[in-house]
């Protein structure tokens, strides 16, 4: 197949003139361009989620800041729709596109750790693994997530939930400065200090700005093993173990984070685990776990100090690459008798049994921070929850959608509103709205400034105001 023609449905003029301006790219770049001839293009084009399918035109590793400016000029220059990838993690499958260009950062990846400071240049290609192998080589830390190949991209601009949350707040809560390329291909850096408007819009407001390329982060110490209680209860108990997570957690001091979720094993046995951490001192977490550990008549219960690289990583195995996802996310204040029936009911019906229900564990110092001081604006949840399909036949599609649409449609009458954005699946633009609630006019205006075109669209999408 030639250049010509797997580019034609992007670059809209003479065959001489597409050539041409591929190869300039090309010649551009210090990084990659993958079109849909060369070998390696299938392979380019995957993303997590195996439910997602689709055939970029091109695909364009940058090795640096000035690779990014160069294709989002040359993408403008031909009207070319435009997806930005990293650690390609999005359950929707945002950052990849059909018949679109790929701007792909994953390969940008230098990491500058500043320990006397606390503070670490990073660049927009690292994974969450990655990321915490070179701070917590320094015994330092911040707010990440707990799959370790997800970016640490789409994770800081979408708010960033993790086990440090709770103690030290959202991940762009520690954001000091953002380097970013706009949608008109300049490079600028955002701070409180220096286009202070867009910086508070990258808090929360996900790739609606423009394409970030390194963040700037407060680091906090940490030591390198965390005290862990880990308890799995039988189904049957489930609704009791349920009501005592629900209080425990609503009641925990900033330091625990303690996440939940409705699990199977592969015959299909269903259970109820609750999995804490303490990120302080050992002896005041064996205080707070000792009414955990004392909860119930557990299956299985363990106590334990695990290194935090390996909390850091404990969801890799669940949701492993290439597999299918589909999931559907809310905010709860608490869990009442309601919500509790409702989901285990639900969950008992669930079509497979790699799928969960999760409670994932929020508040804490990220609900000391006023909802209009960042994009991210539910600051007042308690639990983020969400039932995740997890299969890998293509046939049994419709029957997990169908399950998580259901269980969440049960659920939505004990949730206290809004949706956190990087849990967001392709909703529509009211769900976008819910993600920001009273936050998004003004997201909407900052858009307009940064971004009146809506070139960067390939996501939870805010139009310009």
């Amino acid at each position: 197949m030639s250049t010509q023609t797997e580019t034609s449905h992007v670059l809209k003029g003479k065959s001489d003139t597409v050539s041409r301006q591929v190869q300039q790219l090309r010649d551009r770049l210090h990084g990659t361009l993958v079109l849909p001839r060369d070998p390696d293009y299938d392979e380019a084009r995957r993303v997590w989620n195996g439910t997602v399918d689709k055939r970029p035109a091109m695909i364009v590793y940058c090795a640096d800041a000035d690779d990014v400016v160069a294709a989002v000029r040359f993408a403008r220059s031909i009207d070319a729709r435009v997806a930005v990838r990293s650690g390609g993690h999005n359950v929707a499958g945002l950052s990849v596109c059909d018949a679109g260009i790929v701007i792909d950062l994953s390969r940008m990846k230098q990491i500058d750790v500043d320990a006397d400071r606390r503070v670490v240049r990073a660049e927009a290609g690292l994974t969450l693994g990655e990321f915490d192998r070179a701070t917590m080589a320094y015994g330092l830390a911040t707010t990440t997530g707990v799959i370790s190949d997800t970016g640490i991209a789409g994770l800081t601009l979408g708010g960033g939930f993790g086990k440090l949350g709770r103690k030290y707040g959202l991940t762009c809560d520690n954001l000091v400065a953002v380097e970013m390329v706009t949608a008109d291909g300049q490079k600028l850096l955002a701070s409180d200090s220096k286009h202070s408007d867009l910086f508070w819009a990258v808090r929360g407001g996900g790739g609606n700005f423009g394409i970030a390329t390194a963040f700037h982060l407060q680091l906090h110490p940490l030591d390198r093993e965390l005290l862990v209680c880990s308890v799995l209860y039988p189904f049957e108990q489930a609704r009791a173990a349920l009501r005592f997570y629900d209080r425990f957690a609503r009641n925990a001091p900033d330091e625990v984070s303690a996440d939940a979720a409705f699990v199977a094993n592969p015959s299909g046995e269903r259970f109820f685990s609750i999995s804490a951490c303490h990120a302080g001192p050992p002896e005041s977490g064996l205080r707070v776990f000792e009414a955990l550990m004392d909860s119930a008549s557990a299956a299985d219960c363990r106590l334990e100090r695990v290194p935090y690289l390996q909390i850091q990583s404990n969801g890799d195995s669940v949701f492993a690459r290439g597999r299918r996802y589909y999931w559907k996310a809310q905010f709860l204040k608490s869990i009442d008798d309601g919500a509790i029936d409702a989901v285990t009911s639900a969950y008992e019906r669930s079509p497979s049994p790699s799928s969960l229900l999760v409670f994932q564990h929020v508040g804490g110092a990220i609900a000391r921070v006023a909802g209009s001081a960042t994009a991210y604006a539910h600051r007042d949840a308690n639990f983020d929850c969400f039932p995740v399909a997890i299969w890998d036949e293509t046939g049994d599609d419709a029957v997990n959608v169908q399950w998580v649409r259901s269980l969440w449609e049960a659920l939505r009458p004990y949730s206290c509103g809004g949706v956190y954005a990087n849990n967001l699946g392709d909703e529509g633009d009211e769900r976008v709205k819910e993600a920001y609630g009273e936050n998004y006019s003004r997201l909407a205006s900052i858009k307009r400034q940064y971004d009146p075109d809506n070139f960067f669209r390939m996501n939870q999408n805010i139009a310009p105001a």
